[in-house]
């Protein structure tokens, strides 16, 4: 860009032709419309800069936020797991009493069963023996 300047500069003199500084003019008009575009340019590439900058700072920020909500959500489902095998424990041990509940009531059952059949032995042989009052 200083180069262009400099060439302008020793362009200009005092004894030019009108065609030579209709040229001139010319030239430098091509070269400030090029400069023009060159700023605005640049000027669309700074805002565009500013934008991805201003992206990068919310995908950023968004991160954090799903990191603390995946943090959260790995701490309760750590909490429901431990809570899970505490139910199922006591499950277990539920499980286990009324399996002995069920082992004492069938013991009971059978010794009942057992009872009644010796009683009725016994009132079976009562019938069948003669009676000592005659009848």
């Amino acid at each position: 860009m200083a180069d262009s300047t400099a060439d302008a500069k020793r362009q200009l003199r005092a004894d030019l032709s009108v065609p030579e500084a209709l040229g001139q003019w010319r030239e430098a008009e091509r070269a400030a419309a090029v400069a023009r575009r060159g700023r605005l340019a640049t000027q669309m590439a700074s805002a565009a800069a500013e934008e991805a900058a201003a992206a990068a700072e919310a995908t950023s920020a968004a991160a954090k936020a799903s990191l603390d909500a995946a943090t959260a959500a790995e701490l309760s489902a750590s909490k429901t797991a431990q809570a899970a095998r505490i139910v199922a424990q006591v499950a277990q041990a539920d499980l286990a009493d009324a399996d002995a509940e069920m082992a004492v009531t069938d013991l009971a059952e059978n010794a009942g069963q057992a009872e009644y059949r010796r009683a009725m032995d016994r009132a079976s042989d009562r019938d069948d023996q003669p009676r000592s009052d005659g009848a």
